[in-house]
């Protein structure tokens, strides 16, 4: 098989291409399918797990300024000072195997849910239907679609049968397109190829036969991708870069100054450029990228343990945003095992050769599969033997019913079902309850109140109407003269629970508010069941006549939208997003528009393919319950990140600006690069666990938002504040104490490592520290953290690194400095948040 793309292929007709190939209508076999995928000019081998983890660690040392510390280190060695080589090494060895092991496993999440979403296609291989990854698709494949798929491929159609494709993904055209088989001029603009079928469209409705012909980024999408590859990202991920640039400018420009002012002070240029190598490393926020992965991934393995499948990390974010929570009452408000209450003539008696209809008609719909359908295959009381099928017109969005034509060995007969308001105008007659045939028009308005009393009662209402035929053969136009036979009245009850869910969305500041295509009757029965007082409802038609200003106030008013279109649900959405953080949830193709306008999209596991593909999240199981914790691991996640910006902009960076300023005015340096670097080692640890720490109550009960200006000014007040008590550390060893040069630099490692120890427990939480409960890995490699760093000047290993022991009256004045700044930083704390929270 030909590697290259198969330009201007749907000039040829079918016979051609199965011939090009190698393929026939019953598709390809196994072993032909994989000799093509692994002959394929995309196909990439997948890494084992160690490539992959050989590339990471590698990748832990890549950043320019650990390429330029180590760059120091082998040039310092070079020169013949070695000692301090293998120990700053051995310190930043460690701290790539700590950053390693962590984003590993953040990895393997991470793989774990892209292979649980991963969307499969039915393609025939040695005959048989198959359901096969889409990425393993391949020329000469047969493939099936319906309703709801994604095209995998560039494809010719085979056979179809009322085939209308989505192709706004390239055409920018969001209405339906027609397609059959035939052969199309090599002229042909894009949305006139009516015989073709292209990658990341999606089928709307009908049903179809195509054969694969190109793949990957041979295919008309493969190459826009390859072209334009830049991905949307999401506030949070835009704030992280940008304070990541700040702080690294910051840093930089902070590095050079000193290293400068050491050489012009004529201090060693190896030692100089060491010191300022390490200080960036110290300051950098290198450990940004890292933990925002290890968080998110975390709460993704949390998610997924609620049944919450996160299919971009970054989304997460975001969920702990949303304020607003946009749904369809099935599934969702109600328990979507949708039951047959009763099936009536135009009279309201029940009727067994409506109950036939609906049944026939359900039986043989071969679209996307939907509960009203098999609650109907489950019906009893059939009287006549199932029929022979025919034909089929498929179900869409524009005409709202679903027709199916039938040979019962006496007659032909066309059956239709689908919503009233577009089974009435294709009715001229009506099968009256002694089986009689009358003009539609005397009974019209009788039909009309029984499905608005139905609606009131709560129960939803399909109609079913038919007409004898003689002809083979049948299109839309087909569906007009049909008799009305009745209605179907299904019952679909309100969940277990669902008003405490309710309570705890209120609780998390999520409000409600229900969107669905179903009658304004049982809409606002459901929305009173479920305790909306005096619930305001609009229509889709009604909407038609707002205009978008006056849309903008009066959605945010609205409790409910009834019997609206599939393009009012993004008109809805994109009113609400101007008042709130919106999520949107829905499984069908009718919910793609507003899935992918919505801040957050939401949809289920058994969601056709276009629905789940456009979602951020996927729910294994369709209950608001399961979406209320993933709300609640969405605000964690963004709680726990925030928590590390917050200690990297505070006590280190205002512990390193000190340091600093301090090699500005001493004769020796305050720090030597490798007690800097094991300072950064040390805290490294517990920073490390900040993604499974513990999260307030308080903290969970409000979305949260990524604000810029807020860190700032906490950086600016807490590295201040840090910077104080480390000018007093300074005076205290240089001018009170008159310590010597080991002695003042061990006495400022151990002053710095503990105070970057404690901010954390007291930044991690708005309350006082002591108030509330740090995650107990958290706990414990702190206290590691400081066990180490008090016992490290009394060890063999103090002399490596140049801690010397100190007097017990410096050690006392050490700790008199740390418990001050820790009641001044608690104390700053709680009055930071109350002031800049509130403003």
């Amino acid at each position: 098989m030909q590697p290259t793309p198969h330009n201007s292929f749907w000039q040829y007709d079918i016979e051609y291409w199965f011939k090009q190939l190698q393929s026939a209508a019953n598709g390809l076999s196994h072993a032909d399918a994989l000799a093509n995928l692994q002959s394929s000019s995309h196909y990439r081998k997948e890494r084992t797990h160690i490539q992959k983890d050989l590339l990471l660690f590698i990748s832990q040392f890549k950043s320019p300024l650990m390429l330029l510390l180590l760059g120091a280190v082998f040039l310092s060695a070079f020169l013949g000072d070695t000692s301090d080589v293998f120990i700053i090494l051995f310190i930043v060895i460690s701290t790539g195997i700590l950053s390693f092991l962590q984003e590993r496993n953040a990895g393997r999440v991470v793989e774990k849910l892209q292979s649980m979403i991963a969307i499969k296609n039915i393609v025939l291989r040695d005959g048989k239907p198959t359901a096969v990854i889409a990425t393993f698709i391949v020329p000469g494949d047969v493939l099936l679609c319906k309703a709801g798929d994604m095209i995998p491929a560039d494809c010719l159609i085979i056979e179809s049968n009322e085939l209308h494709v989505n192709e706004a993904s390239l055409t920018g055209e969001s209405y339906p397109v027609r397609k059959e088989a035939g052969v199309v001029d090599v002229q042909a603009e894009l949305v006139k190829r009516s015989n073709s079928l292209w990658e990341g469209t999606s089928v709307v409705s009908g049903t179809a036969k195509a054969l694969v012909i190109n793949t990957g980024i041979n295919t008309l999408f493969g190459a826009i991708v390859q072209t334009a590859s830049a991905t949307v990202e999401t506030s949070f991920e835009k704030g992280i870069k940008e304070f990541g640039y700040f702080l690294m400018k910051v840093t930089l420009v902070l590095s050079l100054f000193i290293l400068i002012v050491n050489l012009l002070n004529h201090k060693s240029v190896v030692e100089s450029a060491l010191f300022a190598l390490a200080l960036a490393v110290g300051m950098a926020p290198e450990l940004l990228p890292a933990i925002t992965t290890i968080a998110m991934s975390a709460g993704a393995q949390r998610l997924l343990n609620k049944k919450v499948i996160v299919k971009k990390l970054a989304s997460i974010q975001n969920l702990g945003e949303i304020n607003l929570l946009c749904t369809d009452k099935t599934g969702t408000i109600t328990e979507g095992a949708i039951s047959i209450e009763q099936v009536v003539d135009i009279s309201g008696n029940e009727n067994n050769f409506v109950r036939t209809l609906a049944y026939w008609n359900a039986l043989f719909e071969t679209g996307y599969e939907n509960p009203i359908d098999e609650a109907l295959k489950n019906s009893t009381g059939i009287i006549e033997a199932v029929p022979k099928k025919i034909g089929e017109i498929p179900y869409d969005f524009i005409r709202k019913r679903l027709s199916i034509a039938v040979d019962t060995g006496k007659e032909r007969m066309l059956i239709s079902k689908g919503a009233y308001s577009q089974i009435i105008p294709v009715c001229t007659q009506v099968r009256l309850a002694d089986g009689t045939i009358g003009s539609l028009e005397p009974y019209q308005a009788t039909a009309g109140k029984q499905f608005e009393a139905f609606g009131i009662n709560g129960l939803r209402c399909i109609a079913v109407c038919y007409k004898v035929i003689q002809r083979d053969g049948f299109t839309k136009e087909d569906e007009a003269d049909m008799i009305f036979a009745g209605f179907v009245l299904l019952h679909d009850p309100v969940k277990a629970g669902i008003a405490e869910t309710l309570t705890e969305l209120k609780k998390l500041k999520v409000h409600l508010k229900i969107i669905t295509g179903d009658n304004q009757n049982v809409a606002l029965s459901i929305g009173r069941r479920i305790g909306i007082n005096n619930p305001v409802v609009i229509t889709g038609k009604e909407l038609f006549n707002v205009s978008t200003e006056a849309l903008k106030h009066r959605v945010k008013a609205t409790h409910i939208f009834a019997e609206v279109e599939p393009q009012q649900k993004e008109r809805i959405i994109q009113a609400l997003r101007k008042s709130y953080t919106v999520a949107y949830m829905g499984d069908g193709i009718n919910d793609v528009s507003a899935i992918n306008v919505a801040d957050v999209g939401i949809s289920v596991n058994n969601a056709v393919d276009v629905a789940r593909e456009a979602a951020d999240f996927v729910l294994m199981e369709k209950d608001l319950s399961v979406l209320v914790d993933g709300i609640r691991e969405g605000r964690k996640t963004f709680a726990n990140t925030l928590k590390y910006i917050f200690i990297n902009t505070g006590s280190t960076f205002g512990n390193m600006f000190s340091v600093a300023a301090a090699s500005l005015l001493l004769p020796f340096l305050p720090m030597l690069p490798k007690q800097i670097l094991l300072t950064n080692f040390i805290t490294d640890f517990p920073y490390l666990s900040i993604a499974s720490d513990n999260v307030d109550k308080e903290q969970i009960q409000k979305p949260g938002k990524w604000n810029l200006k807020f860190i700032r000014n906490y950086m600016v007040i807490f590295g201040i504040h840090s910077s104080v008590f480390d000018i007093i550390t300074f005076l205290t060893l240089f001018y009170g104490l008159r310590v010597k040069e080991a002695v003042f630099q061990t006495g400022w490692f151990i002053e710095s490592i503990l105070t970057e120890l404690f901010i954390l427990f007291i930044i991690r939480t708005p309350k006082n520290f002591f108030r509330s409960k740090p995650g107990k890995y958290l706990l414990m490699l702190s206290v590691l953290g400081l066990l180490i760093t008090t016992a490290l000047p009394y060890t063999p290993l103090a002399a490596e690194v140049g801690l010397v022991p100190l007097p017990l009256m410096n050690i006392g004045a050490m700790f008199l400095i740390v418990l001050c700044y820790i009641l001044t930083a608690d104390l700053l704390k709680v009055w930071f948040f109350k002031r800049y929270r509130a403003s």
